[in-house]
């Protein structure tokens, strides 16, 4: 049986029975964040925009036990809760300090291609709903 990820030692549910407000005023912030998701650290960015969610990750460290997938259908679960239309995803981690060689093969999986976004090259996804 595969091992629960949490987030910064929350599992996926509870995360998802937090208040619409709590989520929007720690994590919702446009903001710079780093956060723990099972072995992995990650510094990420999350704003709500026009009925989407934009989901901006700049660096991962660590991880490899399904870390992004648990992350992908946490962030869909709870775009999908709140009647969002989309979620936009910004992955820069793929160029950091100390890139995970398997990143980039999961992103193109998952239908990620790279485009140019604010003078930087970066994969690009949106997840219609």
């Amino acid at each position: 049986m595969a091992r629960e990820i949490l987030f910064e030692g929350f599992s996926r549910d509870e995360i998802l029975r937090l208040p619409a407000e709590q989520i929007e005023k720690l994590v919702l912030t446009g903001e710079p964040i780093i956060f723990s998701a099972g072995t992995a650290r990650i510094l990420g960015e999350f704003r709500l925009r026009d009925n989407y969610l934009l989901v901006t990750l700049a660096q991962i460290e660590g991880g490899g036990e399904g870390v992004l997938p648990s992350l992908w259908l946490l962030i869909e679960d709870y775009a999908r809760s709140r009647s969002l239309k989309a979620v936009e995803w910004i992955v820069h981690a793929v160029n950091c300090a100390k890139p995970n060689l398997k990143l980039k093969r999961v992103l193109e999986r998952r239908g990620f291609v790279i485009r140019e976004i604010e003078g930087a090259s970066a994969y690009y996804y949106r997840q219609r709903f």
